[in-house]
């Protein structure tokens, strides 16, 4: 049994509902008919609420119902019965003094409730958050302080002087207890961000230990061995495993062009005989899965497949454009003569780069060595005035 991450305001009833197959509204009717055989249902819903986990997935649980202000309103009807009544408790000689009393005590408890689940609850919410917290908490602490004052200053006071006082205490003590969950709350953070650091230095520490030993010592081994040599590949291939095990928190959750290339070169070290260098500069707005990173990975597997040896790629990104050179040191080729039926370098780098509004050459190294390929991809100048300006407001 789980229950759904979007729900009502717990997820219980929807929960048992789906794992029992019955309706939705006979669950939560059964939980109000038992909840008046002595709180029997009311205790069950609890018991569910804290022991049945929420269905799987990534997204935070989301709430329609307003439950914290359902709890204000309810403390509000409560505490305000607790300011009109004193003075019929007076006249009538003490009688209703209990259940005066005992309204009082609910209505405090109420108010303790919803600037629980305001912070608790409410908070991590994406639809509410932090500023419904802070509405709730001012609200209700100003419910309690008006209670507190008509206590003290009201003509029951007088009369009953003893559980005026006790009611009065029991209003202060909630109005401390309101604020109990937000000092649980920093605490949690503080606490979490205090693991997360020790986290960070001892992942720093290993980092450390390992870039002064295993990651000097395959430095050393594609030294020796040579760019091109099956050790150099392997030990090439597990620095970058290792590197990126280390520092796999750096790299962004949304893949970038940069980042891609990067990605798609440690590949190619594995299957081809290569060293691959990739080089980014500027800020990298062109994402993976875009045609000029396609054509780039097609231009570097050419490279890897026909040249070997030093591949170089070097991405820059200007206002105006994005361009990637490909660069190796192998034979050369002349485009004219390859033959008509070999697409790869026309359609997949040459004709997806001009369908897709950007352009591509194919020209010798520098120096006649070797095989440059240049993309190069206009930038939308007004998507990125209008992405630069949602960061800057959001």
């Amino acid at each position: 049994m789980t229950r759904p991450r979007a729900c009502v305001a717990t997820g219980v009833a929807a929960g048992l509902a789906t794992h029992l197959g019955w309706p939705v509204a006979l669950v939560r009717a059964a939980f109000v008919v038992t909840s008046l055989a002595w709180g029997a249902g009311l205790l069950l819903y609890l018991w569910l609420w804290v022991l049945t986990p929420w269905e799987e997935g990534e997204a935070r649980p989301t709430r329609r119902a307003p439950v914290a202000w359902l709890l204000v309103a309810a403390s509000a009807v409560l505490l305000v019965i607790g300011w009109t009544t004193p003075g019929g408790v007076v006249e009538s000689g003490g009688n209703g003094l209990g259940w005066w009393f005992g309204a009082l005590v609910a209505g405090v408890g109420l108010a303790v409730a919803a600037g629980a689940w305001a912070t608790l609850v409410d908070r991590p919410d994406p639809e509410r958050g932090p500023r419904q917290e802070f509405a709730v908490r001012v609200v209700v602490t100003a419910l309690l302080a008006i209670t507190a004052l008509v206590l003290v200053l009201g003509p029951i006071a007088s009369w009953y002087p003893v559980p005026t006082f006790a009611a009065a205490l029991t209003v202060v003590l909630g109005i401390l207890l309101v604020y109990v969950p937000t000092l649980i709350a920093k605490w949690r953070e503080l606490t979490d961000e205090r693991t997360k650091r020790i986290r960070e230095e001892q992942r720093s520490e290993i980092a450390a230990h390992l870039h002064d030993s295993v990651l000097q010592t395959l430095a050393l081994i594609q030294n020796r061995a040579g760019a091109t040599s099956e050790v150099a590949r392997i030990a090439r291939a597990q620095e970058r495993e290792l590197r990126d095990w280390l520092f796999a928190g750096d790299a962004p959750a949304d893949s970038d062009l940069g980042t891609d290339l990067r990605d798609f070169a440690a590949d190619l070290e594995i299957d081809y005989p290569v060293t691959v260098d990739v080089v980014a500069v500027g800020e990298q707005r062109e994402r993976a899965s875009g045609e000029l990173a396609a054509a780039a990975r097609e231009a570097m597997l050419n490279a890897a497949r026909h040249a070997g040896g030093e591949i170089s790629v070097y991405v820059e990104s200007t206002p105006d454009a994005v361009e990637v050179f490909v660069r190796d040191r192998g034979p050369g080729f002349a485009l004219a003569e390859v033959p008509s039926d070999r697409l790869g370098v026309r359609q997949s780098i040459i004709g997806r780069m001009r369908r897709a509004g950007g352009s591509a050459t194919v020209a010798p190294g520098a120096g006649g060595v070797g095989t440059e390929v240049r993309l190069r991809f206009p930038v939308d100048r007004q998507a990125t005035e209008r992405s630069g300006a949602e960061a800057s407001h959001g």
